[in-house]
């Protein structure tokens, strides 16, 4: 898989987006609901957009929290192309991008519906934490660390 740097209004980061949206709002239903207004993000420049055979299969970005810490956000592969390794290339880019730029944690939030998601942060060195804001109290969040230098 080729990767892209790009802006988070990049039209195939855009289209991606949308799909994992949909694929959200098909898991949770109007639960989703709550977590929509958490996923709308800012003009940022750190974003990937994966490709195979040209077409964009892949995505993922973080924003910076503090001077320390990022938080991944908007990690999806399209259905047809998962299982391939595609999710942690993305992952470990945006880490490796992340740490490039200076920080040394980065976080994230995903739901209990998406155990392949857990399973994959799992993998990768990121550890359940209490949640954080804006996902305190939200009991279908788990929230998710890792030190990005030891």
């Amino acid at each position: 898989m080729l990767t892209c740097k790009v802006f988070n209004t990049h039209a195939d980061f855009y289209a991606l987006t949308q799909a994992l949206d949909t694929e959200l709002n098909a898991r949770y239903g109007k639960a989703q609901a709550a977590y929509d207004q958490h996923n709308v993000i800012d003009l940022i420049k750190t974003a990937l957009v994966g490709y195979e055979d040209e077409l964009p299969v892949a995505c993922g970005c973080f924003k910076k929290i503090d001077d320390t810490t990022v938080e991944i956000k908007r990690m999806f592969v399209a259905p047809r192309y998962r299982r391939h390794g595609f999710s942690s290339q993305i992952l470990g880019e945006l880490e490796a991008w992340a740490m490039e730029l200076g920080f040394s944690d980065a976080r994230l939030e995903t739901g209990k519906g998406q155990p392949e998601a857990i399973a994959l942060y799992g993998k990768m060195g990121y550890a359940v934490i209490p949640n954080y804001e804006p996902y305190v109290g939200m009991e279908n969040s788990v929230c998710m660390h890792k030190a990005l230098r030891s």
